[in-house]
């Protein structure tokens, strides 16, 4: 029940008290799977990710009014595109449908990158579509209507990239039914080198080739891979962390989309990586480091390989991210 001074709020502005007429959020790329954590870890970046501006209109409805940086390859129409989409959701959950939304994307990272590029953008969506009603779900109420997205997006509404693009920082989904998403420490030192080559491998051909039965001892030689990986990140134990991110399941099978990819493994690891592995579906790769120079190290060692057989590419260093999405509050920000 509003209280009178809200209720004259309200009439005065045409908002509620604690709700806005305009916001505007950057939320991050992310790498799932973190190598032998398939469909069940991963980690966000601080660069490169996606902007999302959400302003109330005078009717009721949602609207995207403007995408840039796509070069016309996103839907258009709102019930297609994951962040209209994942916002109609929200609001009528909320019981909000009376309400008019415009919606603005801004893509700053590249799409099919293996980065989580829709995960970003519907995190950012509605991220900023919370925060413009008042924030009346958790960051975690919001996981459910980030997945519709995914699902949206690539046919599969999987976590791995929306839990710490929404939640910031190391993600273990350790069930979907019902949803248990678990945040894991992240050793302070840790650096991630992230490359994406310019070749096209789409998310749902990557995931076809995934064998769907496989042998019992290569499931418990991943199991043991994965709780290694974990006991890992809580002990701050680099090279327990480096020699059980090894995957024996879906890596050798997806390898075979990525052109050098072994050749880039033995540079990174040469350089010093304490693992190297697939982002998400590929085509990007991604190797830990234990400080920025060395990751710096590792990008550059990467993409000159890249550049010497022919093929384009964007490269990033990162800590890992522990804030995940953020309002941009700089009204001079460049979009």
């Amino acid at each position: 029940m509003k209280t009178i001074m809200e209720q004259q709020e309200t009439t005065k502005t045409g908002v509620a008290s604690g709700e806005r007429d305009k916001v505007h959020v950057f939320a991050p790329a992310t790498v799932a799977n973190m190598v032998c954590g398939f469909d069940v870890l991963g980690f966000a970046l601080h660069e490169p990710g996606d902007e999302v501006v959400i302003r109330r209109a005078g009717e009721p409805g949602v609207r995207l009014v403007n995408i840039t940086g796509d070069e016309g390859r996103l839907p258009r129409e709102v019930s297609r595109n994951t962040v209209s989409a994942s916002v109609i959701s929200f609001l009528q959950y909320i019981g909000r449908c009376d309400i008019g939304i415009e919606i603005e994307l801004h893509k700053h990272m590249p799409i099919g990158s293996g980065l989580g590029s829709s995960a970003a953008s519907t995190v950012a969506g509605l991220y900023a579509v919370n925060k413009l009603l008042g924030s009346p779900l958790s960051r975690r109420e919001l996981l459910p209507f980030a997945m519709e997205g995914e699902e949206l997006a690539c046919g599969h509404g999987h976590a791995d990239n929306v839990a710490p693009a929404l939640l910031g920082g190391i993600t273990l989904i350790r069930g979907y039914n019902p949803l248990d998403v678990v945040a894991l420490p992240a050793p302070p030192a840790l650096h991630a080198s992230v490359v994406f080559p310019h070749v096209d491998v789409p998310t749902r051909d990557a995931r076809q080739m995934i064998r769907t039965k496989v042998a019992l001892q290569d499931a418990v030689t991943q199991w043991g891979n994965v709780a290694g990986l974990v006991a890992g990140l809580f002990r701050n134990d680099y090279e327990l962390i480096g020699r059980s991110m090894q995957d024996v399941l879906i890596e050798p099978t997806r390898a075979i989309l990525i052109p050098e990819f072994y050749e880039m493994r033995r540079l990174a690891i040469d350089a010093g990586a304490l693992s190297f592995g697939i982002s998400g579906s590929g085509p990007s790769v991604f190797a830990f480091a234990q400080n920025a120079e060395q990751a710096n190290g590792i990008t550059s060692v990467i993409q000159a390989h890249l550049t010497a057989q022919g093929i384009g590419s964007h490269g990033y260093m990162s800590k890992i991210n522990m804030e995940g999405p953020k309002e941009i509050t700089n009204k001079h920000a460049v979009i």
